[in-house]
């Protein structure tokens, strides 16, 4: 099922700085990791299997390496990236590749018409063999893993020297809106429209910047790839069939300008709170729009982005004990009751609803022996890494970065805006892409500790507590700071 398509980066840097003693070599690959038709697609709370698809899922990997130091980023077309998909993934890709297991991160983009895997990869790190886990799903978690661990290997294969240029970008077309409001009332609402006079304004803002990172062919200048980052939620498509949303479009603009062997890597930015729904006007800006407004401003600005002045590497990694938040016995079987209702057919209130799954997927990761058996309730959040974790999830952080001039903030879950702006404005990077929804999901939304005041969806679907938020912020910037003063050390 994994078509590769390999392109060989090469890196000359002009000017030696610091320390480092090798070249900066850097790969790039990716690898289809599509579903076949009748497979479980995600995003929703009800089930949708799916019926074609509009265009392919990819999973795209870009390694580093200078010296004995090697990273790897895989940013993948799926919903999230479940703990035990890492695992998996970085304990195969690490024995193919040497690359260290804790330097491998995962990301995903969000696409909602992507496949709803995870209880498929947790029947089958687990063994499990019973009616519910159905042998074409279950090798479909099999090949999920063997391919994103591909595209690391692939990648790794074509390591080489490569021309670094990195910069911003602002999208002026709007395409992007908080999607959080301020009523009269002092409440904050998701979803509304300013037809809605009670609505007083948006709740916080959105993030016009993206960040881009383009890669050269050394001996013909020849553009092989584009990491660039962008805060807008994948939530534009909608049905049955299988696309990579918005950023498909964003591919397509950027290979017709730029030649079609182009690897065009989309990490999302932070957008917890940021859809594409602009709440002036009931028409919704549809995703060939979005992705190929964003692609014209890439396309604009590759060709000027400055080159780096050093190519000095560096990875570091930080793991953020999160407190999950806490449920009564009486609260789990509650919630047990809902999703049960839910399952018969019953029609709940969608916060109740959503509220119940929070509950369910909390008391799963908190005890290894869950108040009430909520086995068939629940797909998306199960866990065999963190089965019983207990009181805190360790998520990590990590930074990469080349040089004076760019770095790359990876944080997990789903970050609201805010957060990710912080992080930009004390970096001492001129550049800092900031990408969201690496190396677990579980956190579900990471909103910041004002927004858990106001309330509404997105506070009520995250299972850490207020100020887990900041805690990444903080621990972002420490790491930044670290390896800035690493690089600028003699």
């Amino acid at each position: 099922m994994s078509r590769i398509l390999i392109v060989i980066l090469c890196f000359v840097c002009h000017v030696r700085i610091g320390l480092a003693a090798d070249d900066l070599q850097v790969g790039a690959a990716e690898v289809d990791i599509t579903p076949p038709n009748g497979f479980p697609m995600a995003g929703y709370y009800h089930e949708r299997l799916a019926t074609g698809a509009i265009d392919r899922l990819k999973a795209k990997a870009i390694v580093f390496r200078q010296g004995s130091l090697q990273a790897a980023l895989v940013v993948n077309d799926l919903t999230g990236i479940s703990i035990d998909l890492t695992t998996a993934v970085r304990q195969r890709a690490s024995k193919l590749t040497g690359i260290p297991a804790s330097n491998i991160v995962l990301s995903a983009t969000h696409s909602h018409t992507a496949p709803e895997y995870y209880l498929s990869v947790y029947q089958l790190l687990q063994g499990e063999k019973s009616a519910r886990a159905q042998p074409e799903r279950l090798q479909y978690a099999e090949n999920l893993i063997q391919s994103i661990s591909d595209s690391i290997v692939a990648a790794h294969k074509s390591l080489a020297s490569v021309k670094v240029f990195s910069g911003s970008a602002t999208q002026t077309t709007p395409v992007s809106f908080n999607r959080r409001f301020v009523m009269r009332d002092g409440s904050v609402r998701t979803w509304m429209n300013y037809e809605n006079k009670e609505v007083v304004r948006a709740a916080g803002p959105i993030d016009p910047e993206i960040g881009l990172v383009a890669l050269r062919a050394s001996d013909t200048n020849q553009p092989l790839a584009v990491l660039s980052n962008f805060a807008l939620h994948l939530d534009t498509v909608g049905g049955t069939r299988w696309s990579a949303d918005y950023p498909f479009f964003v591919e397509q603009e950027l290979r017709s300008e730029l030649g079609s062997g182009l690897i065009s890597v989309f990490g999302t930015g932070c957008c917890g709170d940021i859809n594409h729904a602009d709440p002036n006007r009931r028409e919704r800006n549809k995703t060939d729009f979005i992705g190929g407004s964003l692609g014209k401003t890439i396309r604009g600005s590759v060709k000027d982005l400055p080159a780096l002045t050093s190519d000095r590497l560096t990875f570091q990694q930080r793991t953020v004990q999160l407190p999950l938040q806490e449920f009564s016995g009486t609260e789990v079987a509650r919630a047990a009751g809902v999703l049960q209702a839910v399952k018969d057919g019953t029609k709940v209130d969608f916060l109740e609803q959503v509220t119940a799954y929070k509950i369910a997927m909390v008391d799963m990761l908190r005890n290894q022996t869950p108040s009430t058996n909520l086995t068939g309730l629940i797909n998306w959040g199960i866990s065999k890494q963190w089965s019983g974790i207990g009181s805190h999830l360790p998520v990590e952080v990590q930074t990469l970065s080349i040089g004076d001039d760019l770095a790359i903030v990876c944080l997990p879950g789903e970050v609201f805006v805010d957060l990710g702006l912080a992080i930009k404005r004390a970096s001492p990077y001129r550049t800092t892409l900031v990408i969201e929804l690496c190396t677990c999901v579980e956190t579900v939304y990471i909103p910041t500790r004002a927004a858990c005041a106001g309330g509404s969806y997105e506070v009520t679907n995250s299972t850490v507590k207020p100020g887990s938020g900041e805690m990444l912020v903080e621990a972002a910037i420490e790491l930044l700071r670290e390896s800035r003063a690493r690089r600028s050390s003699p």
